[in-house]
This record gives structure tokens, sequence and C-alpha cells, in this order.
């Protein structure tokens, strides 16, 4: 197995880092950041940059490679969804697809985190989900989806019922079969709240509770172009797995359990296939195993306890730092950028990131951050990937 870093560049107004995992037999797959570099320029013409900078990769470095999930990261949705949605619309892209404003810390408009698998095939489902075939698994990635009509926590309840249904039309159910969400919140700390008291309502009705499991998640601002859409979700789930192919990640010497401070969500989940292990770690930030925000006010300091945090939930996975294909890096002030992008480029070079202007759920979290991974594994009594 090899797994390569690369750092590219495109017109000089875009920059692309790649990280692609190729085993000895079976299946690769990669992790691309589009980063657009000039903030000079107007956002059509860095949406148009980064996009044509996405395409020309697919045609060249990831040949061979299908696209199975995209997202966009805006720092205007208002002003430049159509705009992206309009040059989208020239690909003819089949690809789950995710579009938020949460503004890339660069100083520019836009960047892009995309995940391909090797020689797959993708098409929309009958029910809105899109399916990734390859193997004895399908892969099923929800990208947008919200509500016009409601508050945030009656657009979560719904939105999530509305997953769980077009789950069961699949054959699956939330429970055993949903290994991923993310909500982004408009105005997070006036809805999370909402979002919560949406999800633990829908949790309940499908033994989602602290006696079971939950789901890894990541719960962070972020908003689309209408205002009106107040939680944007996206979901990730894989029918055929076994019960005993998933784990989920606790590291209880550093980390509390998430129900008791009133969510549900799990810290991580790794998904064991008879050649690999992916990894899922939930947003994660500067907390202590009591629940407790550790550092406030200290933006270097909660980084290294986030850093703690990430790793422990990683080796109890038996995973680390070097197993990992993307990074997202939510900050709540843009002022912490220079220190934070400094501290990430130090510890983590080669590994795909992106920094973005997101408030984390709790006002005192000053940053957090989510992660996926891949490392070989040889389970015999699992199909392979």
């Amino acid at each position: 197995m090899a797994t390569s870093y690369q750092k590219l560049t495109s017109n000089n107004n875009v920059r692309i880092e790649v990280l692609t995992y190729t085993p000895a037999n079976g299946i690769g797959e990669r992790h691309i950041m589009v980063h657009a570099t000039n903030p000079l320029q107007t956002a059509k013409a860095q949406i148009e940059d980064v996009v044509a900078a996405y395409n020309a990769l697919q045609k060249d470095t990831l040949n061979g490679y299908t696209p199975v999930f995209c997202r966009y990261f805006l720092s205007d949705a208002a002003n430049q969804s159509e705009l992206l949605t309009t040059t989208l619309a020239q690909s003819k892209q089949t690809v789950a697809t995710s579009i938020v404003e949460q503004a890339p810390l660069n100083g520019c408009k836009i960047a892009l985190w995309a995940y391909f698998v090797e020689g797959a095939t993708c098409q929309p489902s009958t029910n809105g989900l899109n399916v990734v075939k390859h193997g004895d698994y399908c892969h099923y990635w929800g990208g947008t989806r919200t509500l016009h009509e409601g508050n945030s926590e009656q657009q979560t309840y719904q939105l999530l019922n509305e997953y769980a249904h077009q789950l069961e039309a699949e054959g699956m159910t939330l429970e055993h079969d949903c290994i991923r969400t993310w909500f982004m919140v408009q105005n997070v700390d006036a809805n999370y709240a909402g979002m919560v008291k949406g999800r633990n309502d829908l949790f309940d009705q499908h033994n989602l509770v602290p006696e079971n499991h939950f789901i890894t998640s990541t719960g962070i601002g972020g908003r689309t172009a209408d205002c009106s859409e107040l939680v944007q979700i996206n979901t990730y789930a894989v029918k055929g797995l076994k019960d005993e192919q998933i784990k989920f990640l606790y590291a209880k010497d550093y980390l509390n359990s998430t129900a008791e401070y009133g969510v549900r969500f799990e810290r991580g989940t790794y998904v064991d296939y008879g050649d690999r292990r992916h990894v899922f770690i939930s947003g994660t930030a500067s907390i202590d195993n009591k629940g407790n925000v550790v550092h406030v006010g200290d933006i270097e300091k909660q980084v290294n306890r986030m850093w703690e945090n990430v790793e422990a939930l990683l080796k109890e996975g038996q995973m680390g730092f070097e197993d990992l294909g993307q990074m997202l890096v939510y900050l709540r002030d843009p002022a912490d950028y220079t220190l934070v992008n400094r501290l990430f480029e130090e510890k983590f070079p080669n590994t795909p990131k992106v920094i973005l202007l997101a408030p984390v759920c709790r006002p005192t979290w000053l940053i957090e951050m989510e992660c996926m991974g891949v490392k070989e594994m040889k389970n015999e009594q699992f199909k392979p990937f």
C-alpha cells in the first residue's frame, strides 16, 4: 500500500492538494482540496478557475477515479451560489454535492473538498440520494438538503425524518446503516439548540439513545443562499455492512459521552472492510472528559488540546494522523487564521486541509476540526471495499 501527497497549481490562481491511497490490491481512494488563491479576482473568476481546475484534474491526475462527494465552501452564498451552480451545470456530473457558506480563511471566495473512488459507478437513486456501487457494497451519499419552513428544531426533525424514509426505501435504516452526518446551522449561536432538540426527538424514534449508540456527526455554523433555510444536512450510509464491521470510538480518558451534555453524536466511527479500515472523526474541539471547554480564550492551547483528542480517537481505532486523507478546520474568529494556519502547516504539511470561518456550537470554543481517513487492514471475515 502507498499513500502519496501532491501539491499542484493551476493558472497561478488555484492551489490543489491531492492525497492518494493506493492499496497493493483493490480500489484506490483520493481526497482533493482545491483552493482559490488570488483574492483580487472577482467571485465569478475564482469560481470558474476552481471548477476548471477540478474538471482538468479528473481528465488527468484523477483519470479512472469517480467523484462521489463534493463540498464547495463559499464566502457569500447569497451572491455566489447561483454563479457556482450555473458553472457546475456545464459539467453535467452525477455526484452528491454540498454548497455551504463557510468562508475559506485565506481571503478568497471559494474552496472545494472532493472524495474520489477508483472505478466506481455513481448515479442518483430513485429517491434523491446518490448511490456509489463497487464490490459488494452500495454507498449512499447525500448532498445539500434543506427546508424553507419552520424553525431549526422543526427543520432538523423533518430533514432527518425524510432521510430515514429514503433509507428505508433502499432497504436500510438510520440506526444501522447511516455512518456519517453533517449539520450546517445558520446563526449557530441562536439555532443550534433547536437543531439538537429536533435530532434528539427523531433519534428517540429510531432507538438512537444513550443505551444504544448515535451517529458520528458535525454540527457547525454554516448557511445557504436562502435565509429561511436554517439547517443543511449532508449524509453518508452504506448498504451491505454487518453489525461487527461498525465500531464507535470514545477515547474516554480524553472525552465524555456527548449525551452527558444533552446532544447525541458519536465522537468517531470506524468501518472495517476486508482490505481496509475507514475512520470518520466528528467535529472535535478543546474539551475534557467532563464535557468542559479547556483553555478558554487561548487559541494555541485549544489547538493542541483538540489535536490530543483527535489523536486519542484515532489511536483507539489503531490509526494515526498519518492515515488521514483530509481535514476540515473551523474557526470562530478569522483573526486566529494566521496562527492556526501556521500550526497546521507545520504539523500536517502533507494532509489536504482547509480552514474555514464557521463558529462552533459553544462561543468559548474557538476552533473545531473533523477528518476522514483510511488504513490497510486485513479482515478476512468481511468482503473488501
